[in-house]
């Protein structure tokens, strides 16, 4: 299995940057995972093109949306196990800039994914989204995930 996270800005603050190296880190035990990022701005249309030529080819697309579809952590779990069962081997998971995502970016996706009403600033979005993404492979495997 491979993940990428595509995303757009650069983390700046170290601790968001350290969060979501280890999350990566602890993955890797399951699965190939990276992050693309590039840069944000000037506009969402600018954004969602080069968010757009960083989707690697032939991988099945998860826009990360206010609007999208919500799972408890189990249910997040069975939906990538079942992708994965399927004969999916890539996910990409696309996370927007401050300004969210263009509708170019989201008429791709493959699935709509939401993790709450809130807004959150979309450089916690990927700490929050690999952090999720390890506690999913752990209940996948059967394993306990300490809190």
């Amino acid at each position: 299995m491979r993940f990428t996270i595509v995303c757009a800005g650069k983390l700046r603050e170290r601790f968001y940057a350290d969060a979501v190296s280890e999350y990566v880190k602890r993955i890797k035990r399951y699965a190939d995972i990276s992050v693309a990022e590039v840069s944000d701005g000037p506009d969402k249309k600018a954004e969602a093109e080069r968010l757009i030529k960083r989707i690697p080819e032939g991988a099945y697309k998860i826009s990360l949306e206010i609007n999208g579809k919500s799972f408890s952590s189990e249910a997040f779990a069975a939906r990538l196990s079942e992708l994965m069962n399927s004969g999916i081997s890539h996910i990409a998971f696309i996370i927007g800039g401050s300004d969210g995502l263009d509708e170019s970016v989201t008429a791709l996706a493959d699935m709509h994914l939401s993790f709450s009403e809130f807004t959150f600033p979309h450089m916690l979005m990927r700490v929050i989204l690999s952090e999720q993404i390890y506690r999913a492979m752990k209940i996948i495997n059967n394993e306990p995930y300490h809190k």
